[in-house]
């Protein structure tokens, strides 16, 4: 396993501070603040190690305040209710005694059942494409010194865009959008280990989705953006160390807000889970 890779699975592996209380690292991505997925994969494994013989099937998680990076933070978990079939958790992330994220997670017990799904998009293979990184390396000379790390540096979580577009020079696009996703480095055997790297994961450029046919991104300036809320539904097991593409869309954006939708697919087209977001981007005036 990648040192890189095993940083992040340490960042997921909270330590528990009383029952059902727990902490976990923050860590800077070189955003202003803590990366929303963090938040959200945390959040998870917390709620996760209150619960035995069952796996999340949905999380639903309001951002109420910024993260900062340079501080640890503290979850909360409420056994909301253990029925037969499944369980309900309530998890409050908490940072110098203010709430920054609220959400509910529900696990079930494995069961069989009816069984559909839409069909997967079409998509070039992952080997055709360039990383992100490798993107950044390409306008490194063209942004200030301060956000040159933020766009070539290396991250546990391979992204391969379909269509990169240039973030310094963007321009009005259909608001559709996809990537190839996978951890570096093969990864235990460990599904909750999976659900919650993919729930980390799921918060990369997904906003910027809502954006695209404005012909912003979060490198404008006079834009304000950030994640409201986030729902994750799992649907079927998958793995994080093997390619998953992340297809996204935005329906609609109103009143300064964005609305994402997203599904991942196995390579061999099997869909194993969906997002949908609201975000904030609301462009300042003056």
């Amino acid at each position: 396993m990648l040192e890189i890779t095993r940083k992040l699975i340490d960042l997921l592996d909270l330590s528990p501070i009383g029952d059902d209380h727990f902490q976990g690292d923050s860590e800077d991505l070189g955003f202003p603040h803590v990366f929303g997925g963090q938040v959200l994969g945390q959040a998870l494994m917390a709620a996760s190690r209150t619960v035995e013989g069952r796996l999340c099937h949905s999380l639903h998680a309001y951002f109420l305040r910024p993260g900062n990076h340079s501080m640890p933070i503290d979850y909360e978990v409420q056994r909301v209710r253990d029925g037969g079939t499944f369980s309900v958790r309530r998890v409050i992330a908490r940072q110098d005694g203010k709430e920054i994220l609220t959400g509910s997670m529900s696990f079930q017990v494995a069961e069989e059942g009816l069984s559909h799904q839409f069909p997967m998009p079409e998509a070039p293979e992952p080997e055709t494409l360039k990383s992100e990184q490798e993107l950044g390396q390409l306008l490194v000379d063209q942004v200030p010194e301060k956000l040159r790390d933020v766009l070539t540096r290396d991250r546990p979580i391979e992204i391969r865009p379909v269509n990169p577009g240039n973030p310094l020079k963007p321009e009005k696009q259909p608001p559709y959008c996809q990537n190839w996703f996978r951890a570096l480095g093969p990864l235990p055997d460990d599904p909750v280990l999976h659900r919650c790297l993919l729930t980390y994961a799921s918060d990369f450029s997904f906003l910027g989705t809502s954006m695209a046919p404005h012909g912003r991104t979060f490198m404008n300036r006079n834009m304000q953006v950030a994640s409201l809320d986030h729902a994750i539904w799992f649907h079927r097991d998958f793995r994080m160390d093997e390619w998953l593409l992340y297809d996204k869309d935005s329906p609609s954006a109103s009143g300064g807000r964005g609305f994402n939708r997203g599904n991942f697919f196995t390579r061999d087209g099997v869909l194993v889970a969906s997002t949908t977001q609201e975000a904030l981007i609301r462009e300042r005036q003056g």
